[in-house]
């Protein structure tokens, strides 16, 4: 009997369809304890897809078609998919969309209470947040936007609006104001002017902020009507770029009064990550 076989190019990272005879009857297979997986031509292209964007944020659909060697036709339908479930993110660059992670990949993330491989662990934010006795939110930047990827000390009520809005508008949140200030100027300048009309008071009270948020290296933000109240630091890596936010947040009526206190907690912790010599697996 002939049969058709998509065959899996690990090195190419593509498909080519062989014909192989078989017989009818198979010889028994071997016992053993470990499992074989085959793969799989829909998962692996999905794969493939959102390695490629990890690898290369940014990224446009041009770009995505001819490294992958794939039909765009296919990949068109893949990238709407991932979009349409926050796999993927699109951010517009005049005429042309570039493809960052979504917050789909980091809210399985925040939900299952674990946070990527890197200088920070769980134990460290539940620690800070038994110091400063508020929640704590990590937080990284994917396109121009803060999502929160792990978080510590998050009560049902007061914390489920960051747990469940993850992504968040930078100069909208403490965290995205530390991570803005801690960018380059030309960065910087890049980013407020593709800012839209509406957000032009944002804009000038971050300007007035940012020379304050650079000297203490903490932001402040109130949100939810001012009734909660936000500090906020960058934790960099070992070439000194910043990598995440590190945000306490709880109501305002009881960080006020404590947010000098609350600052140096928080940039104490930081700095004691950021001393660490660890390579991690991947970025946070």
């Amino acid at each position: 009997m002939i049969h058709l076989y998509d065959l899996y190019d690990r090195e190419k990272g593509s498909y080519s369809r062989i014909a192989k005879r078989e017989n009818r009857m198979k010889a028994p297979a071997a016992a053993s304890d470990e499992r074989t997986h085959n793969h799989h031509r829909t998962i692996d292209r999905v794969v493939r897809i959102l390695e490629e964007v990890v690898h290369r944020p940014g990224t446009t659909f041009g770009e995505l078609a001819r490294i992958l060697e794939m039909p765009k036709s296919s990949l068109h339908g893949f990238v709407k998919g991932l979009l349409a479930n926050g796999w993927l993110h699109e951010q517009q660059d005049g005429s042309q969309y570039r493809l960052f992670l979504g917050p789909g990949v980091y809210s399985l993330i925040l939900t299952s209470g674990q946070i990527r491989a890197g200088m920070v662990s769980n134990a460290d934010l539940h620690e800070l947040q038994e110091k400063v006795r508020a929640e704590v939110y990590l937080g990284v930047l994917v396109g121009d936007q803060l999502v929160y990827v792990a978080e510590a000390g998050s009560d049902p009520v007061a914390g489920f609006h960051p747990r469940h809005i993850i992504r968040r508008e930078l100069l909208q949140s403490a965290g995205g104001k530390a991570l803005l200030a801690s960018k380059a100027e030309g960065w910087l300048t890049d980013f407020l002017r593709r800012r839209p009309d509406a957000e032009s008071d944002l804009i000038s009270e971050f300007l007035s902020e940012v020379r304050d948020i650079r000297n203490s290296r903490v932001a402040k933000n109130y949100t939810q009507n001012r009734t909660r109240y936000a500090l906020a630091s960058v934790l960099c890596n070992s070439a000194g770029k910043s990598v995440a936010s590190v945000t306490v947040v709880g109501s305002a009526e009881d960080l006020l009064p404590r947010q000098e206190e609350i600052a140096a907690e928080l940039l104490k912790h930081i700095d004691i990550w950021q001393r660490r010599d660890v390579q991690p697996r991947e970025a946070i």
